[in-house]
């Protein structure tokens, strides 16, 4: 059993071992009922998970009556995954959903978020008679006509334990009730994006309807509501959940800089194909919190003869092929502010110009982009042996290019910072602008110069150091690119002292 506490010591030192021994009991102030010691680390969703139930565990054995648990955390983070998950493993316990108890007639300018929407005396109330051992009344709330359905009876569990579960499970009116604290969160982009889809199966709404409403009422009633009360948990999770990895149907897409002829592409289509020809602006929207040089999980807004289309998205390799799991919904232009306020920011803007060739089974399309200044041709499709064998039948094998657009930004940008260097440097790594033929080839000279003692021993500190920055993020954009081949990446300075093969990497892009 894990340690007692009940001496009296408010924070016992925590000991190391199993996760079961992380989990503490201490008696709480004015009080003959336990509680358990804060953890003070944020846990994983699985790790989390066998902690609220051994919390709830020993909870049961040392406290008499009901033991209340409440599950609180933002719209989308998890809570009700969590809390089936604990239901699945303990079907003895009691679950209560505070969306139950809604009360539609307080509903203010169409804000559900609202604390003052909750029906806090009747839900008070079913935990009294609750506590007192018998069976309750438990409201029915119908999201598609946002009204009270009906009442369903709740008795009192086997177990004992209850868990209270909505986003306002920790507030003020209940957390003296509750024995076990515990929030669950996600992050803003996954959250906005699980939310989205849950409204759309839930409610019915639109899905720029659904992220106004977030942007406009959600994440402000969260920062200002909700927020304060997570900090009192005793248990944080944080949810990491991926929603793009429940798609079961991906696009495969193979991209190759090698010069592709029109009567080249027609040759490999059906003759039911169709062309067309389109200039598209995508808008790359980096989530709150993400780092710019390695984010895999942008929004993106595209703007196509005058219309705009959100796209939620992420995508994996596995040479040669990207993965991209993809939703698309058509928005206003005017759903940019409402992200924005959000947190997310403008990475890029990113031109198109497009001929596009398609069938019932791949499309193939040679897309001009004016911010690389450069031609690709891509083959895309959902079978991914038929996009393989036409990328053959172009002629293609040996000059894919394994990253997306925004990749290829990201990287050639962390080359360019790389080459700005300054003229005493150049000097001392015999770099003569005149015999030089790129950026490239400036970085991979200077990369195998690095090994020497110029650069350990003659070079400031200063630049020295800001010119390892710039490599190690280098070596991070490697990782990523090398994730698709099934070695174990080399450590962040490993990568950084072959950085040429980085520049190798770039070279045919």
């Amino acid at each position: 059993m894990a340690q007692d506490t009940s001496s009296g010591a408010d924070s016992p030192r925590r000991r190391p071992g199993l996760l079961r021994d992380q989990v503490q009991l201490v008696k709480k102030k004015d009080s003959d009922r336990y509680e358990i010691v804060p953890i003070e680390d944020t846990l994983s969703f699985e790790k989390g998970f066998f902690i609220v139930i051994r919390a709830c565990q020993l909870l049961a054995q040392k406290n008499h009556g009901i033991i209340l648990v409440g599950v609180a955390g933002p719209s989308g983070a998890g809570k009700t995954v969590f809390t089936e998950k604990v239901l699945n493993f303990m079907p003895s316990i009691a679950v209560i959903t505070m969306d139950n108890y809604n009360d539609s007639s307080r509903i203010i300018d169409g804000n559900f978020d609202d604390p003052r929407l909750t029906d806090y005396d009747t839900l008070l109330e079913n935990i009294r008679g609750l506590k007192e051992g018998k069976a309750v009344q438990v409201p029915i709330y119908d999201f598609k006509s946002s009204s009270r359905i009906g009442y369903r009876t709740l008795e009192v569990p086997s177990s004992r334990i209850v868990i209270i579960e909505g986003i306002y499970a920790l507030s003020e009116k209940l957390r003296p009730l509750i024995d076990l604290r515990v929030s669950v969160t996600g992050g803003v982009h996954f959250d906005l994006v699980k939310r989205v889809f849950r409204d759309i199966q839930r409610v019915g709404q639109e899905p720029e309807e659904i992220i106004h409403q977030i942007s406009e009422t959600v994440y402000p009633m969260y920062k200002a509501f909700i927020e304060p009360d997570l900090q009192t948990a005793h248990i944080k999770i944080i949810n990491k959940f991926n929603p793009f990895t429940g798609f079961q149907n991906p696009t495969y897409i193979l991209k190759s800089t090698r010069p592709v002829t029109v009567d080249e592409i027609k040759a490999v289509m059906s003759k039911e194909h169709t062309e067309t020809t389109e200039e598209t602006y995508d808008i790359y929207l980096l989530p709150p919190g993400e780092d710019p040089d390695a984010c895999q999980s942008y929004l993106r807004m595209r703007n196509r003869d005058g219309k705009y289309n959100l796209m939620f998205e992420e995508w994996v390799t596995d040479s040669p092929f990207i993965i991209s799991p993809r939703i698309t919904f058509e928005v206003s232009v005017r759903l940019l502010g409402g992200l924005m306020a959000l947190g997310y920011t403008i990475a890029t803007i990113l031109k198109r110009s497009s001929h596009i060739f398609y069938d019932d089974r791949v499309c193939v399309k040679t897309d001009w982009l004016e911010q690389l200044n450069r031609k690709y041709v891509q083959v895309q499709g959902r079978d991914r042996l038929y996009v393989k064998y036409v990328g053959e039948q172009l002629g293609l094998d040996g000059s894919y290019v394994p990253r997306t657009y925004i990749e290829q930004i990201q990287l050639e940008k962390l080359v360019n910072d790389v080459m700005a260097l300054p003229d005493d440097l150049k000097t001392k790594l015999s770099i003569d602008d005149d015999l030089v033929s790129s950026p490239k080839e400036a970085l991979s000279r200077a990369s195998a110069d690095r090994r020497t003692k110029y650069l350990s021993r003659s070079i400031s500190n200063s630049f020295s150091n800001q010119r390892e920055k710039n490599l190690t993020k280098l070596a991070r954009v490697a990782v990523n690119n090398r994730r698709f081949d099934g070695r174990t990446p080399e450590s962040p300075a490993s990568l950084a002292n072959q950085v040429s093969i980085i520049v190798f990497w770039t070279e045919g892009c």
